[in-house]
């Protein structure tokens, strides 16, 4: 069990990161992607730090598992794959949608009372067909609308107010902070409005990773261990067909990992050890190789990561480079540019 004392706020300032990814194109460094990675041990004991893993940032949907933690704490009955779906940013398809409508049913509620933004399915196949089809931008296409069906669903659940369940002040947002502050082991450094409406709670890269490694670790039956099953167990529904993050999941027994935009990822393993990533420019195609040099650091069989590895860049049609982990990062396995 995790200390209940929570630490004071990480500080708002300009973050000191460093040198993570390099975009290499014929054997030459043509960019370098800056940010900061965490890995934990099982002890909780930071085993590796680059750049500033202290200064306040903001998960974005990588905080999505921690709300759901939070969600059922406060009575929310969900499990398996409309559990997945609580803690997701979904694809858009059709099974996101179907559970997103399972969840309003059973709270008694329709979509128009979603109050997450209208937008068009997240995955580009699943976007283009939607397109071609002629429908237009939705809530429940939106790729929150999960979250957001469970949140009106607790609010209901609790005989709370509907209509500013996204207000930071509502009953239902001071229950997830207080769930932020417990798993992160600090007070939250500030609030604003996530892409999605709801509130976006700022914390560390530390705290986001100690989050992740309390709810891998937390006992059976528990809020923590339930969200952690269910998204390992429906890691699609959990984000959605041909998604890295699923993908991750499947390659890697026990991997409970979550991405949020602006280039953000945090990943846990059974027992605790644990990995958190910020890409400086929220450049999204750097996020993966950094996450899969930082579980390698952190123990994972870099065979089990090696189609996460790098990223690929082309010219001319052809492969002539990729992006791959910094030096600092992954120094036994960077190649030498030449």
């Amino acid at each position: 069990m995790y200390e209940s004392s929570v630490a004071e706020a990480p500080v708002n300032r300009e973050p000191l990161h460093a040198p993570v990814a390099h975009l290499v194109r014929g054997g030459v460094i043509e960019g370098i992607h800056y940010g900061s990675v965490v890995v934990l041990g099982a002890d909780g004991s930071v085993d590796l730090q680059i750049g500033d893993i202290e200064a306040a940032f903001y998960p974005r949907s990588a905080l999505k598992p921690v709300q759901a933690v939070a969600m059922l704490r406060t009575g929310l009955p969900l499990d398996g794959e409309l559990l997945a779906l609580t803690a997701a940013s979904h694809s858009g398809e059709e099974r996101h949608l179907a559970g997103t409508r399972r969840i309003l049913e059973l709270a008694g509620l329709a979509e128009d009372q979603l109050r997450n933004v209208t937008d068009l399915p997240f995955d580009p196949v699943v976007r283009e067909d939607w397109v071609r089809g002629g429908r237009l931008p939705s809530r429940l296409a939106q790729n929150c609308s999960g979250k957001h069906a469970a949140m009106l669903y607790t609010a209901r659940l609790n005989d709370w107010s509907l209509d500013d369940y996204l207000n930071p002040a509502h009953s239902l947002q001071q229950a997830i902070a207080e769930t932020v502050e417990a798993l992160t082991g600090q007070r939250i450094a500030h609030v604003t409005v996530d892409g999605c409406g709801a509130p976006l709670f700022s914390v560390s890269l530390h705290g986001l990773a100690r989050a992740a490694a309390r709810i891998v670790t937390a006992a059976p039956g528990t809020p923590e261990a339930m969200v952690a099953d269910a998204m390992r167990e429906h890691p699609e529904m959990a984000s959605g067909s041909g998604r890295d993050v699923s993908a991750l999941m499947r390659a890697v027994p026990g991997l409970l990992t979550k991405d949020g935009f602006e280039g953000v990822q945090v990943a846990a393993l059974p027992d605790g050890r644990a990995v958190a990533v910020k890409i400086a420019d929220g450049a999204d195609r750097a996020r993966v190789p950094v996450a899969a040099a930082a579980l390698a650091r952190c123990g994972v069989d870099p065979a089990a990561l090696a189609e996460f590895a790098t990223a690929p860049l082309l010219g001319g049609g052809e492969v002539v480079g990729s992006i791959q982990p910094a030096r600092a990062l992954a120094p036994l396995t960077h190649p030498t540019y030449t």
